[in-house]
């Protein structure tokens, strides 16, 4: 068994296509294949080769390995080979339309109310009219001509699947420069370096009907792949995730303190009947099953995922984020602040909370009541019991309990309506900046 994942590096991973790599990544280690990490950068003109750097980065910050990689530049030379195969064959066709006139047939067929399907009207131009038109300083690109039929396949997602061929148009497989397009590399790819299973999104089920009959152009018998088409994935409200997440590639999760384990936890089971479940890698291949994932489009709630990360963080040892923290973080304070965030990147607001100069909002009912409880500050040196014997003293003192008690102490020594717990969050502040805190109002 064997399994892929390739991106094109034309732009950063982002949830949708990380959900896929980790699906293939998944199966392939819960079945223990092997898992090939493919660089599809036949687009040469739009890929950037710095993005493919950042793709393994992003792959191995979600905990993925593979056991091979590749980039189709590498294999231009199998393509051309499986062109010249299909050209003798009779399945690829030379075109001569340009882009205006294939684009005004398209119109009369849609005004006509026909399916917009290319006509096929260059596999009637005679030899002397092909010559004609080359003659004339005209390069052709070329099609695969389609068989025409019905492909079939038993999908390990959507169950019962078909294409019919004839409502499809013949895909272009070579430009008119000769380079390939992703449709045959990608046939020619899994063909070659032994793909078994190919696991993608539903948006790509008219595709695989295509990639079929392409396969078994170039000798694939008809059970060559097995496949897997996830339903897409949507946002909190039902619309398209492209629209709205686009934006929300893997690197900008990264470098908003999500953390790796927290995102594959929640991708790996959106859309199946599997409750969420925080897992390393390995833990979730080997309860990772296709037959769970519903037909119906998946979620992406970016809540469910912040709860995920939560629950990540909360447990997370000081060792493990050390280096992420901002400057000057300490053991003591990661461990009062790590059930009280979603996200890495708010321990830089806690910090200043804990080391900072802050002005907090007093309200002017409480002046007096902060003012008692400042005259009752206990000397230091402070631990986790300083809170409650302060607290009990300006309960005796005061008469507040409560929110009356708590509340307006919160709010004037972090400035926050809602933190980690003051019992470790006061020692760390220290007596200076609490005092400080407490009276400004006053003066």
């Amino acid at each position: 068994m064997k399994l892929r994942f390739a991106p094109s590096p034309t732009g950063l991973l982002h949830v949708g296509n990380a959900r896929l790599a980790l699906a293939n990544a998944l199966f392939a280690r819960r079945n223990k294949g092997k898992f090939q990490l493919r660089i599809d950068d036949t687009d040469t003109a739009r890929s950037r080769e710095e993005l493919v750097g950042a793709i393994q980065q992003d792959l191995e910050w979600m905990g993925i390995t593979w056991d091979e990689t590749f980039r189709q530049t590498e294999r231009l030379d199998r393509y051309a080979a499986a062109i010249e195969k299909l050209k003798a064959s009779g399945h690829l066709y030379p075109c001569f339309e340009s882009e205006q006139e294939l684009a005004a047939k398209r119109e009369t067929q849609i005004r006509q109310r026909r399916a917009p399907v290319y006509d096929r009207a260059m596999l009637r131009m005679t030899e002397q009219q092909r010559a004609q038109a080359e003659a004339n300083g005209k390069v052709p690109y070329w099609r695969f001509k389609l068989s025409g039929r019905i492909v079939r396949w038993r999908d390990l997602v959507m169950g019962d699947c078909h294409v019919k061929l004839p409502s499809v148009s013949d895909p272009v497989l070579v430009r008119t420069d000769g380079t390939v397009l992703y449709t045959l590399a990608s046939v020619v790819d899994d063909l070659e370096t032994g793909i078994s299973h190919i696991i993608r999104g539903e948006d790509h089920v008219t595709n695989t009907g295509v990639q079929i009959d392409i396969a078994e152009a170039l000798g694939a018998r008809p059970d060559h792949f097995r496949f897997a088409h996830l339903p897409l994935l949507l946002d909190e409200n039902g619309g398209k995730l492209s629209k709205r997440f686009d934006a929300c590639s893997l690197r900008t999760l990264r470098q908003d303190g999500v953390e790796g384990e927290a995102l594959i936890s929640y991708l790996a089971r959106l859309g199946s009947s599997d409750d969420p479940a925080l897992m390393p890698f390995d833990a979730l291949a080997q309860s990772y099953d296709l037959s769970h994932i519903s037909r119906s489009a998946a979620r992406f709630d970016t809540r469910q995922l912040l709860a995920m990360n939560h629950r990540h963080l909360a447990q997370l040892p000081f060792a493990a984020v050390a280096e992420k923290l901002p400057k000057g973080a300490t053991e003591a304070f990661w461990l009062a602040i790590r059930s009280n965030i979603d996200l890495l990147s708010e321990a830089k607001l806690w910090l200043s909370v804990v080391e900072g100069d802050i002005i907090p909002p007093v309200q002017e009912e409480d002046e007096a009541f902060l003012k008692d409880a400042a005259a009752l500050l206990p000397p230091e040196p402070w631990d986790e019991g300083t809170w409650k014997a302060w607290t009990a003293a300006i309960k005796d003192q005061t008469g507040r309990s409560g929110k009356a008690l708590f509340h307006p102490l919160r709010v004037a020594l972090t400035g926050e309506e809602h933190g980690p717990e003051l019992r470790d969050l006061l020692p760390l502040i220290g007596r200076k900046r609490a005092l400080g805190r407490l009276l400004p109002s006053l003066i």
